[in-house]
């Protein structure tokens, strides 16, 4: 996390779930960003596969009753929230920690960061980025648990947790 800006760096949380992040600071200065949720615009196929590669691998979807429910919750799962959350995104992508220290910028790594071809300005409409406390870590008590260090593209449907308000 202490790379140069535009490296991934990804982390095994809970000893189950990947979580990718986007280094952002400078060299020797630990500073990251946490994707947390990726709104699917191609390779829909593809990453239902990855996330079913995902699900078999853990312990209650080793057998062929377990891999079946899986494979039925994620033919119900919609397409926006294929990735809608960190652990998801790194599934969804087939995202693990061998993936860090990958150029996020390299047009030639098989993961970048693109610009959206349908908006070459990358812009986010005013009042367009939601903020909310961030998930997941009441174990570091109020002063961290309740800081506004989540921020998401308002109203997105592929953004898990709590709405950001």
């Amino acid at each position: 996390m202490a790379g140069p800006p535009g490296i991934a760096y990804v982390y095994l949380v809970y000893g189950m779930y990947d979580c990718l992040n986007v280094v952002t600071g400078q060299e020797g200065a630990p500073s990251a960003v946490l994707v947390r949720a990726v709104t699917p615009l191609d390779g829909l196929a593809e990453m239902r596969r990855a996330r079913l590669a995902v699900e078999a691998r853990r312990k209650a979807a080793r057998t062929p009753e377990g891999v079946a429910l899986a494979r039925g919750r994620l033919e119900r799962t919609r397409d926006d929230r294929l990735a809608s959350g960190p652990g998801l995104v790194a599934a969804a992508f087939g995202i693990d920690t061998s993936w860090t220290g990958r150029d996020l910028c390299d047009p030639a790594s098989a993961l970048r960061l693109e610009r959206d071809p349908n908006d070459p300005e990358d812009a986010v409409a005013p009042g367009g980025v939601a903020v909310a406390p961030r998930v997941g870590i009441a174990y570091a008590g109020e002063d961290w648990a309740s800081r506004p260090w989540r921020f998401s593209i308002a109203g997105s449907p592929s953004v898990s947790g709590p709405r950001a308000r």
